[in-house]
């Protein structure tokens, strides 16, 4: 199958926050306005959407971004949840409202929202292209992110690392974890996840995790069969039946928090809509892209780097 072949019948969801904030952090990445102030995050998240866009020239594509943060649903359910984050400075926040703005001066679709993570934008809309797009399409999400694992549902979907040049289908996802992608949220709500403060149950790893996991199938499975569990083939296991019966309410909230929204139904949001046409990559606005690069006031040397990019692209 050709490069064209394979773009046509995939569709690209794009995790971008999780490449804003790795140029805003990398110590590889350095980029100052005219007046000094930093400008990283959009620097690099810009070459990083130019080198890919070239490389890959798909059809469709999308890019989902957080605003969410302290504001979402989640917190809702669980005021600890991501407690650990600090909200953009001023400065990052001006980066991030750019980031919005140079995926529409590149023709591509953008969404964020101030009650859905990024995480269930690109749930949302992978399960709305499932359903209109041919059954020979794939799901290309790009990301570094294990948890969106969940969402890969044939042999042909499967997690980008971009920057790490790696790709992650279902088979490596159970190799890797131990468990299938449908297991996943189970799987966190056993184990829990530092990163996001999800507490798990405490004194569950991925060991008794994946064995629970396999007997059982779900959570529900082993709460359903909780009498079951101190006869497996584990080191503890009556031990560790007493703490699934003393943390049962903390196990689910915690798989509640890890599962990812498919199916958001609100006519607020524009990814809740969103068809197959609404993914269609359209063409970069080399002037709007100069205009942009003025209004953020890049230095010299990195707006002619920026731009070169760019003109390579569209002449590709």
């Amino acid at each position: 199958m050709s490069a064209s072949e394979e773009n046509t019948s995939t569709y690209y969801l794009v995790d971008g926050s999780i490449y804003i904030f790795q140029s805003h952090f990398s110590p590889y990445v350095e980029c100052f306005d005219v007046e000094g102030n930093d400008l990283s995050a959009v620097y690099g998240f810009t070459q990083f959407l130019l080198q890919f866009l070239r490389r890959v020239k798909p059809e469709l594509i999308a890019v989902a971004l957080d605003e969410s943060l302290f504001s979402g649903f989640r917190h809702d359910l669980c005021p600890n949840y991501k407690s650990n984050r600090e909200l953009p400075d001023e400065n990052l926040a001006m980066q991030l409202t750019a980031c919005r703005e140079i995926c529409s001066i590149f023709g591509m679709a953008s969404y964020a929202s101030e009650k859905y993570e990024a995480d269930d934008i690109i749930g949302t809309l992978s399960s709305r292209m499932s359903e209109l797009t041919p059954g020979d399409s794939a799901l290309c999400i790009v990301t570094r992110d294990k948890d969106l694992s969940q969402l890969l549902k044939t042999e042909r979907d499967h997690l980008w690392d971009y920057s790490g040049n790696r790709k992650r289908y279902r088979a490596d996802i159970e190799t890797e974890f131990g468990v299938r992608p449908e297991q996943f949220a189970d799987y966190l709500g056993l184990v829990g996840d530092a990163v996001d403060c999800i507490t798990g149950v405490p004194g569950v790893g991925p060991v008794k995790a994946k064995e629970l996991l396999r007997n059982f199938s779900s959570l529900d499975g082993i709460y359903e069969n909780l009498d079951a569990v101190p006869h497996l083939a584990l080191r503890g296991a009556s031990e560790l039946a007493k703490k699934l019966q003393l943390h049962q309410t903390e196990a689910k909230l915690s798989r509640e928090l890890a599962t990812i929204i498919c199916n958001a139904n609100d006519r607020h949001e524009g990814f809740a809509s969103a068809v197959p046409s609404s993914l269609e990559l359209g063409d970069l606005d080399f002037s709007s892209f100069e205009q942009f690069l003025g209004k953020y006031r890049f230095n010299e040397d990195d707006s002619n780097h920026l731009l070169s990019i760019a003109d390579r692209f569209t002449h590709s």
